[in-house]
């Protein structure tokens, strides 16, 4: 059974940067490419970026490119998302997940970027 428990969210004022964490189990993590999306207040599940199995090539939807950095370790079954230049716009839920479009999505973890 895939598992994926995302930790690392919290307040940050906006400029401020955070790294998300994903901790994937009940499945061959090196074997997957694996996706971030989020969910803001009132609005749908969007796709962020996504990884390949191996770690490259990765991709980036336009409103976070060049301001965050997917990576993983495949040793430690592990995702991560690297968010610097943090936006207001940018609050919101974020979910590890195996496909774009949020399959097998975790409990997520809260981003709030504000002042």
């Amino acid at each position: 059974e895939v598992q994926l428990v995302e930790s690392g969210g919290g307040l940050v004022q906006p400029g401020g940067s955070l790294r998300l964490s994903c901790a994937a189990s009940g499945f061959r993590f090196s074997s997957w490419s694996m996706s971030w999306v989020r969910q803001a207040p009132g609005k749908g599940l969007e796709w962020v970026s996504n990884i390949n199995s191996g770690g490259g090539p990765t991709y980036y939807a336009d409103s976070v490119k060049g301001r965050f950095t997917i990576s993983r370790d495949n040793a430690k079954n592990t995702l991560y998302l690297q968010m610097n230049s943090l936006k207001p716009e940018d609050t919101a839920v974020y979910y590890c997940a195996t496909t774009r479009y949020g399959s097998n999505r975790g409990q997520g973890t809260q981003v709030t970027v504000s002042s």
